[in-house]
């Protein structure tokens, strides 16, 4: 479960932004039931959705860009990197000062009924700091704290540090909870996989998670879920099937291979197309959509043939490879941040994704989905309390700053108010203000003039 996630000096953030899924206090009576989730031992109640909205360039993508650097550098920077490897974090540039110092992320999470705060700063060459820090019960106790290559641990916790450090197992550019996990740590093996189980898409390129939807509808159970979710979205597809291949007859010599064949073998090494091949494994190129076919009379006559990826719409192509990794995290109670959920799917096929992640039948197992997003159709769908949502802004340095609606003092922003009218007409902040763009259509148009 996610408490908070930080950042300062990274890309378009120079001071210290932080997303908070605790719940605040002025909107208790707003949605209660359905949008919190309770956690008694700690005395949280946590959101299980946030909206982030801002103007074009105003840091929304860039803040998930943020979370997706300190995954992918907690997963792999033991074993991907090597001495002297540059790290790719990237500070902020439009400050003097800033851009020769480090970036900081950190992150605030329940984990197996153990609140945990993880957190480093690094630049590109070595990581400065990290530190790790766990809380069973009442009382935050420190597992390790790291200054550059000066480590304090947890003896009785964390006794592996200790081989490490005799041996100089940790490079200056690697992060001591991987290398831990590396060496079987439990507890940095747990961790490694709580950021495992952090879903993080792009809602403009579905193509990366396609293929979750395609093997998940394997399984029949699956893909009744699946076939539900579709025929309720109501975008015409009465059923699905995969489009199979196998290895047993493909020469994979043979240049004449079809383009989709193709496009599903990229990345595929030729050892691992062999291994393939000999246990005759199966490969799902496409889906195959069926569409009713009626006559003049409205008369059913047969079911119509569609290839998803050529004949169905980007947003139903989205759709479906959104469902799969949504079951999944449901099912897991996990976390999901999608950077343009709304780009290509109807506002009100939104509004239905968001209302299962805030539903407590739906959602049995308090899954959290964070999103940016342009909609602000949002604003009035009734979905969202006032600390679900946010807003990206720049200021007039160029630096992003993060805040909520419930930032707000009460009395400038109620419950009730309409939130979408306000914040198109500025009372919120985040939006672009616009030059007038008729003086340049007409200069050029003069310019034309005159050279006639």
């Amino acid at each position: 479960m996610l408490i908070q996630f930080s950042i300062q000096n990274y890309r378009s953030f120079k001071d210290k932004s932080t997303l908070s899924l605790i719940a605040s206090n002025y909107d208790k009576d707003t949605r209660e039931v359905e949008n919190i989730i309770t956690n008694n031992k700690f005395g949280y109640r946590l959101l299980k959705s946030s909206v982030i909205f801002g103007a074009n360039a105003g840091g929304k993508s860039k803040f998930i860009e943020a979370l997706i650097f300190m995954r992918r550098f907690i997963l792999s920077s033991s074993k991907d990197t090597q001495k002297g490897d540059s790290i790719a974090v990237e500070a902020f540039k439009l400050n003097s000062e800033t851009e020769k110092l480090g970036s900081e992320f950190e992150i605030i999470f329940i984990l197996k009924g153990t609140q945990y705060r993880y957190g480093f700063e690094a630049n590109q060459n070595i990581v400065i700091s990290e530190w790790l820090y766990s809380k069973p019960k009442t009382k935050e106790t420190e597992l390790f704290y790291r200054d550059y290559q000066d480590v304090t641990y947890h003896k009785q916790k964390l006794n592996k540090v200790n081989t490490l450090l005799k041996e100089k197992l940790i490079r200056d550019n690697a992060l001591l909870l991987s290398v831990l996990a590396q060496f079987n740590d439990k507890i940095a093996e747990e961790l490694l996989d709580f950021f495992k189980d952090i879903k993080i898409i792009s809602g403009l390129k579905e193509e990366g998670y396609l293929n979750d939807t395609m093997l998940l509808s394997k399984d029949d159970l699956q893909k009744n879920r699946i076939l539900s979710f579709i025929q309720k979205a109501d975008i015409g597809i009465d059923d699905f099937k995969l489009k199979k291949h196998t290895f047993e007859d493909i020469d994979l010599d043979n240049s004449k291979i079809s383009d989709d064949l193709k496009e599903a073998l990229k990345g595929i090494n030729t050892y691992f197309k062999k291994t393939m091949k000999e246990d005759n494994t199966e490969l799902f190129s496409d889906v195959i959509t069926f569409h009713k076919q009626y006559d003049s009379a409205g008369n059913f006559v047969k079911n119509i043939e569609f290839s998803l990826n050529e004949d169905e719409s980007s947003g139903t192509r989205k759709f479906f490879a959104l469902i799969g990794q949504i079951l999944k995290i449901i099912d897991l109670g996990g976390i999901l941040f999608v950077d343009e959920l709304d780009s290509k799917i109807h506002p009100n096929l939104v509004c239905k994704l968001v209302s299962i992640f805030n539903s407590k039948e739906l959602n049995p197992n308090n899954a959290q989905l964070v999103f940016n997003s342009h909609d602000t159709n949002l604003l009035n769908s009734g979905l969202f309390r006032r600390d679900q949502i946010w807003f990206s802004e720049k200021t007039k340095y160029g630096a992003s700053k993060l805040y909520s609606l419930a930032d707000f003092k009460t009395d400038e922003v109620r419950k009730n108010e309409a939130f979408e009218a306000n914040y198109i007409r500025g009372k919120y902040g985040a939006i672009p203000f616009l030059g007038d763009f008729s003086s340049i259509i007409q200069s050029s148009l003069k310019e034309d003039e005159d050279a006639e």
